[in-house]
């Protein structure tokens, strides 16, 4: 593959887009999974596991066969075979055994949603429950070491800290914890299926339609071209609906039965909580090791993680302190503890969101040991090269972001001495956080341009040009990006491209995940515009088209490439009941080039926004006598609202960083939410003096 040699030339890119399918969505006519229309559609409702480990006995469906329509009932015992058996996840109504709370049992599929739900209640299960273990506790005999994380490896280890850590003048040592938490976005888990001879076809609610196919290819023993997976609009997913889970799979499978008639399943609100992954809790022990003069000579970040027996995820929490200061001695370790539980998976920023609230609360503490600002503290560790590969920074503008931020939020103006202000009853502070995240692009995207129709009135071109590209659009704002990128690489006005994603008949394509979509498509696109111009020039005829795949970054092993970030925010503490607010929080960003300010803006307000959700409200508290989480619905797995969120100000650095990608973009899905716990935890002890080191922060932390 190449890389594109034209120049990209921004003129679409950089300028306020609204979003191409912004009126369909406002007046509700843009079509979701499930609205998608269907011949004698069936609905599928499901029997679950009501124990985390066991075995079922005996399971009577004859009362839910015997209502009025009901089309089919299927269990175990007489539901298709799948090819993949030996994937527990995967291998939905496979076998007797239960491996976790929710599993499905049964599913009905009837001919309405009220029925299938009727149904199913109707359908009684005989179990023999197991000993089961569902809660973290990090001094489990079964802990071991993973043989890889979600990227990279688990441990690294420069130098030695150990000795490093002895010889230091301070050394800072503390325990973070981050609990279990669920992403629950607007739009719920859903599938459409449909069988055609052996032709599969699947409507999806995700955020990576070729994952997807394979997924599912695997599962039913196909071939990737006898399945069609097709995800128009996505209202959420942020990584949930990265992985395929088993509902897609159940789906599927029970379609099978019904050959030519479409099966739909969308997960309500408490399954969620049990099938579509989470983010694990963790433990963390972070150590810093640094002279009088705040130069950091060690840095340890060790981490135990839950996982579960049915599918290995590890959350690579310790990840972010590989890169982020200047150290000559380093370790950075994982360990996973096996739970009878459903599989964890991506939720946005895995990894850099748990492991900046232990790496940048720890910097915190250290320059209070130290006697130094935050702020400056951070800025004398700043490395020269990057301090995981050795390798220079593509971009790296982090002090410049800690810099404008604390001009901007009115830092100098800070008392450092914590309790030092009190307003009516609330004791105020302030706290800042670094942020990272790393610049990925995904290979394998496949990208087609097509001329369509004749000249325009001034004989100048092609009326319009296809894009097609199986992307995904997740809310995120792909399709202005995109058509902003594609009509800069192919030199023409935004209305002139008709960009067509969401479904693998366009090929195949990376997911929506790793703030890596724009990266990824993007740079796709602009090869397929280079290789089309070379081709036709800039005056094609009808009909003429060009593709290609992701081309490799030639300085991919020159640079370190890494967006950054900094966040300033302030607190209040009720001085009588501990109750706990933010009402101002900045960020300041250095992210490459800004593709469209309006989406961008968006992107890291609702990232920051997840960040004090995360500091203040989200817990998934699992019951380890049932394995199942106990809060499974959103009035008990609390989440932030707009009386939680104050003055949220968003503001980022022109960069121009050529070695990225032809655009020079960075990811920004989830940078926002990096730091932003962690800034928070900061700004809490310097309002109260009182330091937290575990999420959520509640009332009763400060009493």
């Amino acid at each position: 593959m190449t890389t594109a040699s034209r120049p990209f030339v921004p003129r679409a890119t950089g300028r306020p887009m609204t979003r191409p399918e912004g009126p369909q969505k406002v007046r509700g006519t843009a079509p979701y999974t499930v609205e998608t229309p269907g011949t004698d559609a069936l609905y599928l409702s499901p029997v679950q596991a009501g124990v985390a480990r066991g075995r079922v006995t005996a399971i009577d469906t004859s009362a839910a066969e015997a209502l009025d329509g009901v089309v089919a009932v299927l269990t175990h015992e007489d539901a298709p075979r799948l090819a993949r058996e030996a994937d527990a996840d995967h291998g939905v109504l496979q076998s007797a055994t239960i491996h976790q709370h929710g599993q499905y049992l049964a599913a009905v599929l009837a001919t309405s949603s009220e029925t299938a739900r009727e149904a199913a209640s109707l359908v009684t299960v005989d179990v023999v429950e197991e000993p089961h273990a569902a809660v973290l506790d990090e001094d489990s005999p079964e802990v071991y070491a993973p043989a890889a994380l979600v990227v990279g490896a688990t441990d690294d280890t420069r130098g030695d800290p150990e000795t490093a850590l002895a010889d230091a003048e301070v050394v800072l040592r503390a325990t973070y914890r981050t609990p279990m938490e669920h992403h629950q976005a607007m739009e719920p888990h859903a599938t459409v299926a449909r069988w055609e001879g052996e032709r599969l076809v699947v409507h999806e609610a995700t955020q990576a339609v070729s994952w997807t196919r394979q997924a599912l290819a695997a599962a039913f023993g196909l071939e990737e071209s006898s399945i069609e997976v097709i995800s128009q609009h996505v209202g959420g997913g942020f990584g949930s609906k990265g992985g395929t889970h088993p509902n897609t799979v159940l789906t599927a499978l029970a379609a099978r039965v019904v050959p030519g008639r479409s099966v739909r399943y969308a997960l309500t609100r408490q399954q969620t909580f049990d099938l579509v992954g989470y983010r694990p809790a963790t433990v963390q022990h972070v150590a810093l090791g640094a002279d009088r003069d705040g130069r950091l000579t060690a840095i340890t970040h060790d981490v135990v993680t839950q996982g579960s027996r049915i599918g290995e995820f590890v959350e690579p929490a310790a990840a972010f302190s590989r890169g982020m200061y200047a150290a000559e001695a380093r370790r950075t370790t994982h360990r996973v503890v096996p739970l009878d539980i459903g599989a964890p998976t991506f939720m946005r920023a895995p990894g850099e969101a748990p492991g900046s609230f232990a790496g940048e609360s720890a910097m915190d503490e250290l320059a209070i040991e130290l006697g130094i600002d935050p702020v400056e503290l951070r800025v004398r560790n700043e490395p020269e090269v990057d301090p995981e590969t050795g390798l220079p920074f593509s971009s790296r503008n982090l002090v410049a972001c800690l810099r404008r931020g604390a001009e901007r939020f009115g830092w100098a103006e800070r008392d450092p001495a914590p309790r030092a202000r009190l307003v009516d009853g609330w004791w105020h502070g302030t706290g800042v956080a670094a942020a990272s995240f790393p610049v990925v692009r995904f290979p394998g995207s496949e990208a087609t341009i097509r001329a369509v129709g004749g000249r325009d009135g001034d004989g100048d071109g092609p009326v319009g040009y296809a894009v097609e590209i199986a992307a995904a659009e997740i809310g995120q704002g792909a399709r202005a990006a995109l058509t902003a990128i594609a009509a800069d690489a192919l030199d023409v006005p935004v209305e002139r491209i008709d960009l067509r994603i969401g479904d693998t008949a366009f090929g195949a394509a990376g997911p929506a995940g790793g703030s890596a979509g724009t990266t990824s498509w993007g740079a796709t696109i602009v090869e397929a515009a280079e290789r089309f111009r070379d081709k036709y020039g800039d005056d094609p005829d009808d009909g003429d088209e060009a593709d290609a795949s992701t081309p490799d970054n030639p300085w991919a092993s020159d640079y370190a490439m890494h967006a950054y970030g900094a966040h300033f925010v302030e607190v209040a503490v009720h001085a009588d009941t501990g109750e706990i607010r933010v009402p101002r929080m900045l960020g300041v960003f250095a992210a490459g080039r800004i593709v469209n300010p309006l989406t961008a803006r968006s992107q890291f307000l609702g990232g920051m926004t997840w960040g004090l959700s995360a500091a203040l409200h989200e817990e998934s508290v699992l019951d380890d006598r049932f394995g199942h989480v106990v809060n499974r619905d959103l009035a008990g797995y609390h989440v932030a609202t707009n009386a939680d969120v104050g003055a949220v100000e968003v503001e980022w650095l022109d960069e121009n960083d050529p070695y990225v990608n032809p655009m020079g973009t960075k990811g920004i899905g989830e940078i926002g939410i990096v730091g932003v716990a962690a800034a928070i935890a900061n700004a809490a002890h310097h309002a109260t003096g009182v330091r937290v080191r575990s999420l959520p922060i509640t009332l009763d932390a400060f009493l």
